[in-house]
């Protein structure tokens, strides 16, 4: 069995499309199974450069089947366009799957995504209104839409009513709006069941069948280990799991089937929206790291906005490689360090108390911490065009091996450029 899971150990942004994209030539399926169209994965090849929402990884390889998996948060709308994308650019029409398990975001979500940003104003969680948080929600309040429903007419149209009778209740006396009326979700989800009809299958059994034969299957996370709702910096997470320990369930896989996980790590940190973030830099100093990071610089591949940059922090990776269970790590943007004389890495907070931790603390601790900084020297040259680890510049391999040794887990992967070959593979 090869089922392995792909996942962020930091607050997103490390670089896994472009790692899902690499491993993705050696899979057989890549699967999207948690979240939504609120994160993208940005993937540059032959074809051009992409910022995937919603499709999984692997639809650039016409050996890979993809599928979009029971937990994922489904945007017919963001498919819709990402599937006219790839045409549009040439790129060969990919095998994709969707689950009739999975459940819908409505245009209704996103209406209640936009208009609590927009009540919380200042004191808001940076959503991407997108819909996800209203859309979670109501799943877990068993108001939510199966792809399934999509195709029973009398059984949608009884789900739509009951997921509207408590939602206008809000609109009209706690938003002040007008009230929607079941007809105009119907028909909006209409168009969509005639979209999806194709994709639609039974995933769950593709993939435990594909699992007994032996194929190899990639999972593939979003987000990071510290958006993660139980384990991360909560309120300032997601709405679903980015853990690896969630991977199979949001796949619809046996909790034993994975037997490799590799934790996505940058060479730096970044992160987009609100919560604390202990290594953050500011003003020029992050202006310059933004500028240069990834392929156009650091700014969300789905909200566009500039990422808040800070130097590498080991308490934060080593917390979350730990609960991600990474059997390995792959470390990211390392040629984007080369302009610095010297690296400053973060190794402990400070805490408002006073005390010092390696230990990655609970929100409310977070919120007053301060970075303890150490510095290595760099090595101020070039590496993109570096294949071989034992031909980087010593400071840069001190620089690796620092950090393999602060966090506990192996670095296996090394990126050296945006581009699916700028890779080194340290075994």
């Amino acid at each position: 069995m090869t089922v392995t899971a792909i996942v962020g150990a930091n607050w997103g942004d490390e670089g896994k499309g472009k790692m899902t994209d690499v491993l993705s030539a050696a899979s057989s399926y890549v699967v999207r199974f948690q979240g939504g169209s609120n994160a993208g994965h940005t993937i540059i090849n032959h074809y051009g450069k992409f910022a995937l929402h919603m499709l999984p990884s692997g639809v650039f390889y016409p050996n890979v089947t993809n599928i979009i998996g029971p937990g994922t948060a489904l945007d017919t709308g963001m498919l819709q366009k990402e599937l006219q994308l790839l045409e549009d650019k040439g790129v060969p029409a990919p095998v994709l799957y969707v689950s009739e398990r999975a459940q819908v975001v409505l245009s209704i979500h996103r209406l209640f995504d936009e208009l609590e940003e927009e009540r919380l104003g200042s004191r808001g969680f940076g959503s991407t209104k997108r819909g996800i948080a209203p859309f979670y929600a109501d799943k877990y309040a068993k108001l939510g839409i199966q792809v399934s429903d999509l195709f029973d007419e009398a059984r949608l149209r009884e789900r739509v009513e009951r997921l509207l009778e408590p939602k206008n209740i809000m609109l009209q006396h706690y938003y002040n709006r007008e009230p929607i009326h079941p007809e105009v979700l119907m028909e909006q989800l209409k168009a969509e069941a005639d979209f999806l009809a194709p994709y639609v299958k039974n995933t769950t059994e593709v993939l435990q069948k594909a699992n007994l034969n032996g194929e190899s299957i990639l999972l593939e996370g979003q987000l990071g280990a510290l958006r993660d709702p139980d384990h991360g910096i909560y309120p300032y997470s997601t709405s679903s799991s980015t853990l690896s320990g969630y991977a199979p369930v949001g796949a619809g896989l046996p909790a034993s089937s994975i037997s490799r996980v590799i934790a996505v790590v940058k060479a730096y940190s970044s992160c987009v929206g609100a919560g604390p973030f202990v290594s953050e830099i500011q003003g020029e100093e992050a202006d310059e790291l933004r500028g240069l990071g990834g392929d156009a610089g650091e700014f969300g591949a789905t909200t566009g906005r500039p990422r808040r940059m800070g130097w590498f922090d080991v308490v934060a990776t080593k917390y979350g490689c730990s609960i991600q269970n990474a059997t390995e790590v792959c470390l990211t943007n390392l040629d984007v360090l080369g302009y610095l004389d010297e690296i400053p890495i973060c190794t402990a907070y400070e805490l408002e108390d006073g005390s010092t931790t390696q230990a990655f603390p609970v929100t409310s601790k977070l919120n007053g911490a301060k970075p303890v900084i150490s510095t290595l020297p760099g090595w101020k040259s070039d590496i993109t065009q570096i294949r071989k680890f034992d031909d980087l510049p010593k400071e840069a391999i001190a620089y690796v091996e620092f950090i393999e040794a602060s966090i506990g887990v192996s670095i296996r992967t090394i990126s050296v450029g945006p581009r699916r070959e700028q890779v080194i593979e340290r075994r």
